[in-house]
C-alpha cells in the first residue's frame, strides 16, 4: 500500500474513534445539565403523574445506557430524534401521542445559515490573512510588519463580544453603514442576506486573522534562509516573486493546518457572535435549546460541532500529507 494512502486511512480511523469517544462525552455532559425538562414545561405545581407521563413519553425514564445506544443508533442512520420543545405537550397526558418536529428539521436551516456565515468569513479572512502574512514577511521588521502584528494580536486578544460591540458602534451606530442585527430569513435576496451577514463576518475575520497571518509569516521566514531561496536571490529574482513563487508553495503545509483549524472555529466557535447579532444559526439554536433543556437538539448541535471540528482537522492533516513531496514520492 502506498505510504500516503496508509497514513490517510489511519487518520480516518482515528477520526472515527475520536468521534465515538466525543459522542459519549456529549451524551454524559448534556444529561448532567441541572433541571428537568418535564418539570420545567409543567411548572412547579405539576402533579408527579403528569411529570412521569411526559418523561415516559420522551423516554427519559429509561436507563442512560439504553438512551445512549438508541441515540447513537439513530444518529448513525441520520435520525437525530425529535425535538422536545416543538412537541404537543398537551397530548402527553392523554391517549394521542401528538405531533413531533424532528431535530433534523429544526437544525437544517440553522446549519445552512451558519455555513453561509462561515463561507463569507472564510472568503474575506483567508485571502486577507495570507496576503498580510506575505507582506509582513516581505517587509520584515518594518513599520508595516510591527503594525500588522500589533493589530492582529489586539483583535485576537479581545473577546468576540467586545469586538462585535465595537464594530456595531462604529459601523452601525456612529456610521450607519451596516445593519446591527442579522435577522435573515428563508427566501431573502442574496444581496440583502450578504449585507446583513457582513458585520458578524467582519467580527469573525478580526478574530481569526491573527493566527493565519502569523503562521504564514513564520512559515515563509523559516524558508528564506534556504539555499534555493538564496540562489533565486542571487539570480536577481524580485523579492515578492521569491516569496510567492519559491517560498510560499513549500510553506503550504503549516499554513493549510492553521487555515483548517480556523475554519473549524468558524463553525464551532460562532455561538457568541451569533447571539450578539441575533443571527439565526446553529450557535443561537444551541444556546436557546440549553435554556429550555431541549436535550435532543443540544446533543445534535454538540455532535455536529464535534464532527465538523474533527473533519476539518482530518482534512488539514490529509492536505499537509499530500503537499509533502517526500511522502508523495517515496524512494
Amino acid at each position: 500500500m502506498h505510504p500516503v494512502l496508509k497514513i490517510i486511512l489511519q487518520r480516518l480511523a482515528l477520526g472515527l474513534v475520536t468521534l465515538f469517544v466525543v459522542s459519549i462525552v456529549i451524551f454524559t455532559a448534556v444529561n448532567m445539565l441541572p433541571g428537568d425538562f418535564a418539570q420545567a414545561i409543567l411548572g412547579q405545581g405539576a402533579t408527579p403523574e403528569a411529570v412521569d407521563a411526559i418523561r415516559r413519553d420522551l423516554g427519559l425514564d429509561q436507563p442512560p445506557v439504553t438512551r445512549y445506544l438508541q441515540w447513537l443508533s439513530g444518529a448513525l442512520q441520520g435520525d437525530l430524534g425529535n425535538s422536545f420543545a416543538q412537541a404537543n405537550f398537551a397530548s402527553f397526558v392523554g391517549a394521542d401521542s401528538g405531533v413531533r418536529t424532528t431535530v433534523a428539521q429544526q437544525i437544517a436551516p440553522r446549519f445552512e445559515n451558519t455555513m453561509f456565515l462561515a463561507g463569507v468569513t472564510a472568503a474575506i479572512a483567508v485571502p486577507f490573512a495570507v496576503t498580510l502574512g506575505i507582506l509582513a514577511a516581505l517587509y520584515r521588521n518594518s513599520v508595516f510588519d510591527k503594525a500588522a502584528n500589533i493589530g492582529t494580536l489586539t483583535s485576537i486578544s479581545s473577546p468576540e463580544f467586545f469586538v462585535a460591540y465595537i464594530l456595531i458602534l462604529f459601523l452601525a451606530v456612529l456610521n450607519p453603514m451596516l445593519p446591527s442585527l442579522s435577522n435573515i430569513y428563508e427566501g431573502m435576496p442574496f444581496s440583502e442576506r450578504l449585507e446583513k451577514t457582513l458585520l458578524p463576518a467582519l467580527t469573525l475575520t478580526l478574530v481569526v486573522t491573527a493566527h493565519m497571518m502569523r503562521m504564514t509569516r513564520a512559515a515563509i521566514l523559516n524558508l528564506m534562509a534556504s539555499p534555493y531561496i538564496e540562489m533565486a536571490r542571487l539570480k536577481g529574482v524580485k523579492p515578492i516573486r521569491v516569496i510567492v513563487r519559491h517560498a510560499l508553495p513549500n510553506a503550504l503545509a503549516p499554513i493549510i493546518n492553521v487555515v483548517a483549524l480556523n475554519l473549524a472555529y468558524l463553525i464551532t466557535g460562532v455561538v457568541v457572535v451569533e447571539v450578539v447579532f441575533v443571527y439565526p444559526g446553529i450557535g443561537q439554536l444551541f444556546v436557546d435549546s440549553v435554556k429550555i433543556r431541549d436535550i435532543p437538539v443540544v446533543q445534535a448541535c454538540c455532535l455536529i460541532f464535534a464532527a465538523a471540528y474533527i473533519l476539518l482537522n482530518l482534512t488539514a492533516d490529509i492536505l499537509s500529507i499530500v503537499s509533502n513531496p517526500r511522502l508523495r514520492h517515496p524512494k
